[in-house]
């Protein structure tokens, strides 16, 4: 019965055993048939779905693909459509070495080259030259030098190098023979070597003549290594006009600056790419920059386009360039006269922007700088100074000092305050131009009263006020100011379409006269072209507008102008939290401040019923360039809109340091000759 028992429980083992085995088998054939219909299903894609996809990827892998070096960029249009920046064809021949090369096989072709090209073989140096000869003459070069240096290299003595340069050393007469062929040639040869070996060598670029560039074209392959393509230049029809804020490009030669090469191949280019270096050519690379052509190299060495490139899209700029033109010519002027006038002596630049005050689009904007070379002086552009110079803008700011009042609570329409000096304990008198006497809120802009601003200062300050007493304000009304100055333009970046943009200064001092100062544009320091925002943002009713060089985008055509990609729209970055009757109330500070007895008369033509405001400020500089502030200066502000009931453009004017106090008290009337010359040129080409 035991044998019997365990007979059976033997049997029972290796049944489930089988059926173990079985079912696993069967778990592995369908595993099995899953993994083969996904590849038969993955093979039936490749080969009939995907076939001609796949076809293609191997066909790109395998080809030997390259493009070309650059390819002309877009043109640049001024808002009239006139061309201010246009490509020039450039015929270039080149070398680039090929691998295996031979120093002997290199000074054949150049010979080869030399009869085929003129070139000015000018720049050739004379040990050059012998090295040159040297290559051409081992066996007499080597006569140059005696038994004993031999001797001396082979124990080590001397180097390979001094060997050389005693041959150099003693090369002379030899010279003498070689004619011009041979001179063209050793220059040829230098300049397919200099620098590194992989990279290309321009061997000549200006004035190539279609003879010459036919000639290497042809013989390419009897001159392993040299090439010939079409390059461009950038081409200015008006010359140097607004050409620093225009921008610059790069050469082939120099490629990417090292300063913007992260920046550049971040975004995918080569080292040796063509690129917008400064200002405009640099804000707008994505949309100037051309689409290179893309060739496959066949079997037989020739190329084969695949891709055909084109030259960017064009810009068309808010800039009216004949009006750009006018201006330059006109501040060049007024700033070789400012010098003319006494106490001048550290006055040396001027600026000028004329905008749309509506849209922000920048009609003309023109710094220029007078300097003094040989005792004579010249005049240099300066307009990028427009975004990158603060300076201390003085009474102009006084709009928005009023619009700080007004929105407090500290000044009241038509408020009369008594405009006499104040003095504050311990520190001098603190005045107007003149007594001035009981006057209002829009006489105070019509005569640029201080005082009355002082009085509103202290009012935002919550201080009191007491002839020679101490003054404590309540260090918050500096926030007060600037956040509402910041809504009009000021201390605050505008947004400008350039890569550069200065902030202006601004300080960390609460003492109480310091937010006297800050109330009449004596203490935190302005761009020019945060004033024209300022000036614009009173223009249009309170409204800071963005201001902008870039007009409309279009595709490259062969018809011009007649394929618009995109407009620039105008961008309202804020709206001034202000009443709307106290902005018209400033609006009419600045009307009286033109016309009558107001301090703007004069600076445009009454005939044009402008609104604007002047500003005098103390400025400090230092003379001597010791780090310093050694010197006070006055420096001139000047800002307007017209007409004035239905504002179409405006006139911003900025002189630094146009007076120093030394002789006598003669204030040169720079800022208002510039302004008045300007706004006419302006109504002139526009009424």
């Amino acid at each position: 019965m035991k044998k019997y028992k365990k007979i059976y429980n033997v049997s029972i083992k290796n049944k489930d055993i089988k059926e173990t085995v079985e079912k696993r088998y069967n778990i592995l054939i369908i595993v099995i048939c899953i993994i083969m219909f996904i590849l038969g299903s993955n093979l039936f894609i490749i080969q009939v779905v995907k076939h001609d996809f796949y076809t293609q990827k191997v066909e790109q892998l395998s080809q030997n693909i390259v493009t070309s070096t650059s390819t002309p960029r877009g043109r640049i249009y001024d808002r009239n459509g006139e061309i201010i920046v246009d490509n020039e064809a450039v015929k270039v021949i080149f070398y680039k070495k090929p691998s295996g090369i031979t120093t002997k096989e290199e000074i054949e072709i150049a010979y080869k080259v030399a009869d085929m090209i003129s070139l000015d073989y000018e720049q050739l140096s004379s040990k050059n030259l012998k090295k040159f000869w040297i290559l051409n003459n081992k066996e007499e070069s080597d006569k140059l030098i005696t038994e004993e240096e031999w001797q001396q290299l082979e124990e080590r003595k001397i180097t390979s190098t001094d060997i050389e340069n005693l041959k150099i050393e003693r090369i002379d007469e030899q010279l003498d023979d070689y004619e011009e062929i041979d001179l063209k040639a050793a220059y040829i040869y230098y300049l397919m070597n200099v620098g590194y070996s992989y990279d290309e060598k321009v061997i000549k670029k200006e004035d190539v003549t279609d003879k010459e560039y036919a000639l290497i074209a042809e013989n390419v392959n009897n001159l392993k290594g040299f090439d010939v393509r079409l390059d461009w230049n950038r081409v200015y029809p008006y010359g140097d006009v607004f050409k620093t804020i225009l921008g610059s490009v790069s050469t082939n030669e120099t490629g990417i600056p090292y300063e913007l090469k992260d920046y550049y191949l971040d975004l995918g280019y080569s080292l040796n790419d063509r690129v917008g270096i400064s200002y405009l050519e640099y804000q707008y690379e994505s949309i100037l920059k051309g689409e290179k052509t893309v060739y496959q190299i066949l079997d037989d060495g020739t190329r084969k386009i695949i891709d055909e490139g084109s030259r960017g899209n064009d810009i068309v700029l808010t800039i009216d360039i004949k009006l750009q033109k006018e201006v330059e010519k006109i501040l060049e002027e007024e700033v070789l006269k400012g010098k003319e006038y006494p106490n001048t002596k550290y006055y040396n630049r001027s600026f000028v922007i004329i905008s749309d005050p509506n849209t922000g689009e920048i009609l003309a904007m023109a710094g220029k700088q007078v300097v003094e070379k040989d005792g004579k002086y010249e005049v240099y552009d300066y307009t990028p100074g427009i975004v990158t110079t603060p300076v201390t803008a003085g009474s102009i700011v006084k709009g928005a000092s009023h619009a700080v009042g007004y929105k407090t609570g500290a000044l009241k329409i038509g408020e009369k305050r008594y405009d006499t000096c104040i003095k504050i304990a311990d520190t001098p008198l603190k005045c107007s131009w003149t007594n001035l006497g009981n006057i209002d809120d829009i006489d105070a802009l019509r005569y640029s009263s201080n005082v009355y601003q002082f009085y509103t200062a202290i009012n935002v300050g919550k201080g009191n006020y007491t002839y020679d007493g101490k003054l404590s304000i309540d260090p918050e009304a500096f926030n007060i100011y600037r956040e509402t100055f910041n809504q009009f333009g000021l201390g605050v970046k505008t947004g400008i379409d350039l890569p550069v943009e200065s902030l202006g200064y601004t300080s960390d001092s609460t003492l109480p006269g310091h937010l006297l100062d800050f109330a009449i544009g004596q203490f935190d320091t302005y761009t020019p072209i945060q004033l024209s925002q300022y000036i614009n943002t009173i223009a249009n009713g309170g409204y800071r507008i963005q201001p902008h060089l870039l007009k409309a985008v279009y595709k490259p055509t062969k018809d011009g102008l007649t394929d618009l990609l995109y407009e620039t729209e105008t961008v309202v970055l804020n709206k001034v939290d202000l009443e709307e009757k106290y902005i018209d109330r400033i609006q009419e500070g600045f009307r009286a401040n033109m016309v009558s007895s107001g301090l703007g008369v004069n600076f445009v033509n009454t005939k044009y019923n402008a609104a604007g405001k002047t500003g005098t400020s103390e400025s400090f500089i230092d003379t001597d360039g010791d780090g310093v502030v050694d010197k006070e200066t006055m420096s001139n502000t000047f800002g307007a809109y017209a007409p004035y009931d239905n504002p179409k453009v405006s006139f911003v004017i900025v002189s630094p340091d146009i007076f120093y106090k030394e002789t006598s008290t003669s204030r040169a009337p720079i800022n208002r000759n510039i302004s008045y010359r300007i706004s006419s040129k302006y109504f002139e080409m526009y009424d």
